[in-house]
């Protein structure tokens, strides 16, 4: 992820990284804490696996912690009620029909750290969210997925 880059989030996605931020730090920390501190009264630390696995634990968590702060730093709330809902913009609900499968499916559109495929929150920076960005309602869009080339004709928009 380029760190000077900003970060385009929902009002939702800014406050589910703002929660997970406040629970690594609050809760995940004193565990990880405690768990050394166990690993380290089993005495010598130089062969001691659980000493070695909490502190690569804690290093991954501080290492999520700060990949979670400065995301918070580097945040641009999307304004939903400015959604122009003429056009397919971040934060729009689109409703398309996958022509190839003759199904509908609901997506959100979203910047990339918020983006959630079993959600159906997909990025603006993925195939599909690039080619929904800046389309109508009736539009067809041809779309390279790695299966091949997605069809959809947009349904509808909305927030």
């Amino acid at each position: 992820m380029d760190t000077n880059k900003e970060v385009l989030l929902t009002k939702e996605g800014h406050k589910k990284i703002e929660d997970e931020l406040e629970y690594l730090k609050a809760v995940r920390r004193k565990e990880v804490a405690e768990r050394i501190k166990i690993a380290i009264s089993f005495g010598d630390i130089s062969e001691n696996s659980e000493y070695d696995e909490a502190k690569n634990e804690q290093a991954q968590l501080e290492e999520r912690i700060l990949k979670l702060e400065n995301m918070l730093t580097k945040a641009v709330i999307i304004d939903e009620s400015k959604i122009d809902l003429s056009i397919v913009t971040i934060g729009s609900v689109v409703k398309v029909n996958d022509i190839d499968f003759d199904e509908e499916v609901e997506y959100t559109i979203v910047g990339s750290a918020e983006a959630d495929p079993y959600e159906f929150k997909i990025s603006n920076e993925s195939p599909v969210g690039k080619a929904l960005l800046g389309r109508k309602v009736g539009d067809k869009v041809d779309v390279q997925v790695p299966d091949g080339m997605a069809k959809f004709e947009i349904l509808e928009i909305k927030r």
